[in-house]
């Protein structure tokens, strides 16, 4: 049985407030990178920075990308085959403050690929992670910066994210676990 424990709305009310903080954090737009991890990550990443861009009309334009993951992980061997994407990342990020885009934080093994990746393109000042939902259970010491929201779950469940441009409809929803 799936459970929705995030409506559009709540959607949106999330990545706004992770704007503000991104903003907060980086006390204004500039040097600002923001890249997503396929798929979700970068469609949550061009909100981000669309969402940044109403909030600061007047600052300079945020650079919005994407960064491919998908031969730098460590578990290639255990998970089902992904063809890579196109990396995008706009000009350089040297002395930049980045900030990685994914749906869903969960064992951490992503973002140190991510960060893996972004190694092949450049030393940024700082890097920063956004996710729309931290679950728990990581396997690595990584930590999100910005969580749109913290869905404590069991290893049993699945923490599903559909977005309208990928996927027709918008909500995120838990399934799974020990009485389904």
């Amino acid at each position: 049985m799936e459970h929705i424990v995030l409506t559009q709305a709540d959607i949106t009310r999330a990545l706004t407030r992770i704007s503000h903080e991104i903003l907060e954090s980086n006390r204004g737009p500039d040097n600002l990178v923001i890249l997503g991890i396929p798929t979700r990550g970068v469609v949550l990443a061009r909100r981000i920075a669309e969402t940044i861009a109403r909030i600061e009309p007047a600052a300079p334009h945020v650079r919005v990308g994407s960064l491919d993951v998908t031969l730098y992980r460590d578990d290639l061997s255990h998970t089902r085959t992904r063809t890579p994407s196109r990396t995008q990342v706009p000009g350089s990020i040297d002395g930049a403050t980045v900030v990685l885009v994914d749906d869903v934080l969960y064992s951490g093994r992503t973002i140190r690929s991510a960060l893996d990746a972004l190694g092949d393109h450049g030393r940024p000042k700082i890097v920063r992670l956004a996710v729309l939902v931290d679950r728990g259970h990581r396997e690595l010491p990584i930590r999100a910066d910005f969580v749109g929201r913290n869905l404590p779950s069991s290893t049993e469940e699945r923490i599903n994210v559909h977005l309208e441009e990928t996927d027709g409809d918008e909500f995120v929803s838990i399934e799974g676990g020990r009485d389904q």
